[in-house]
């Protein structure tokens, strides 16, 4: 039975291998060489190690190209790179091909030692969830997450097995899906569940604020500082912090949030004092990442240092089968919250609300029915307490003959019909672009183009 972690150190500087072997071995690992990646790549083969700590540059066969057989071959061993050019494409290009992380050389022995600990961990705590999956299964605390639709079935599943990890975390979908859910959901099923659960929405601030938000300031760091203040960072310490939006933040944002990230410690806002933090980030977005990305808008190394685990909450519309339940629920709470008797909805009604799109998803769902309970006046809603549903309804059948008719013959332009086409979708979808574009079959960009194009006529 093995009773050390085995580490395979791959390096063709004979010295600087030799100095890893004698102390690593001195912190308790049993420790395997390697001159080259071909070695490397034949040594991983014929025997099982627990990690791999390999150079980027030697002769014979690179450690990416090694990483990439690796990985190919036993996708599960974690790989840590060390390169001397401490290039953003080297490291995103390492961290791409499945590297857990990268250290540049000279080599900070006590973030060594760090980041091999948070690797071993990081496996064993994947076999762990492995074997208590089930168990996890029975005692999942879903922090009021309603929904037993296949697709939230799976995506709670991801989330039970992903909560007692340490991973980051990064969570997509459009608006009103229930991204904070999820992330609370992860929070408290953590061993962290103990811990503070910080929340702060990166669009809601402006760029100057928020990094005193994050990483707090000290007394007199600007006009109105007139007291310290402690950060959400800080606020977060041994606990989450749940990154809302976070593609609204500023490139100089982005970086400095990438070096948290990455020496889990920072600086206050006119302050010196180096300040380090045990906090597990949880992020989420509504936008397009990679698109972000290609437009120069978002940092591709911090993406990487965000996606360790994606997860995307699927839209309301392709979970139809949870309409019902959510719909029950909220009218349940919104008629105690509002003392009113209402038993439940008509047959007609709650077939409206399944066939709906809900372009806003679960928070539109969730305000067309708090706002028919309020004004309802019979036991049971009806279809004709939902009028967002009814008038987009109307818009569909109407939108091919509402077009203006503008030539002497009775005729109409193609590019009249088409804004026409557009400007109802857009007003049936209540303004939400992303869903638009979806019905329209054509991409964001495009359709923002077009409604620029109506407005500058």
């Amino acid at each position: 039975m093995k009773n050390r972690n085995t580490i395979l150190v791959v390096d063709d500087d004979n010295a600087h291998r030799t100095m890893l072997d004698t102390l690593m071995s001195g912190w308790g690992y049993e420790v395997t060489e390697a001159d080259d990646g071909a070695s490397a790549i034949e040594k991983v083969r014929d025997q099982s190690y627990d990690l791999v700590l390999m150079d980027v540059r030697m002769v014979k066969v690179s450690g990416l190209e090694a990483l990439e057989q690796i990985k190919s071959f036993n996708p599960a061993i974690p790989v840590i790179i060390m390169t001397a050019y401490s290039s953003v494409d080297t490291a995103v290009g390492a961290l791409k091909q499945g590297a857990h992380d990268y250290l540049t050389k000279p080599l900070d022995f006590d973030k060594l030692k760090i980041t091999i600990a948070r690797a071993m961990e990081h496996t064993r705590l994947k076999e762990e969830n492995r074997l208590l999956r089930q168990s996890l299964g029975r005692h999942f605390d879903r922090r009021n997450i309603i929904g037993q639709s296949p697709a939230m079935v799976n995506l709670l599943e991801t989330v039970a097995q992903v909560a007692p990890s340490e991973a980051t975390v990064l969570i997509t979908g459009e608006s009103g899906t229930g991204k904070e859910l999820i992330a609370g959901a992860i929070h408290f099923n953590s061993s962290r569940k103990d811990g503070p659960f910080v929340k702060i929405n990166c669009a809601a601030i402006t760029e100057t604020l928020l990094e005193s938000e994050l990483f707090g300031h000290e007394k007199g760091a600007f006009t109105g500082a007139d007291r310290r203040k402690e950060g959400r960072f800080y606020q977060a310490h041994k606990g989450s912090l749940f990154l809302d939006e976070v593609s609204e933040m500023s490139l100089t944002m982005q970086v400095k949030l990438l070096r948290v990230l990455q020496e889990r410690e920072f600086t206050r806002v006119g302050g010196e004092k180096t300040i380090q933090v045990d906090v597990r980030v949880i992020a989420a977005t509504n936008k397009d990442l990679p698109e972000l990305i290609g437009k120069g808008e978002f940092r591709e190394d911090l993406f990487y240092r965000l996606n360790v685990v994606d997860m995307e909450i699927p839209y309301l519309r392709q979970r139809r089968e949870d309409i019902p339940l959510l719909a029950q629920h909220f009218l349940q709470s919104f008629a105690a919250r509002n003392h009113k008797e209402i038993k439940g909805f008509t047959p007609q009604a709650m077939d409206h609300l399944i066939r709906y799109d809900w372009p806003g998803n679960v928070r539109e769902l969730m305000n067309a029915v708090e706002r028919a309970v309020v004004l309802s006046r019979s036991d049971y809603l009806s279809d004709k307490d939902f009028p967002i549903i009814a008038g987009s309804e109307l818009i569909h059948t109407e939108a091919a003959t509402d077009i203006p008719r503008i030539n002497g013959d009775g005729t109409t332009p193609l590019e009249e019909v088409e804004k026409a086409t557009i400007l109802k979708t857009m007003e049936a979808c209540g303004g939400n672009k992303s869903e638009a574009a979806r019905r329209l079959g054509i991409t964001r960009k495009t359709l923002h183009k077009k409604l620029k194009a109506y407005n500058d006529r």
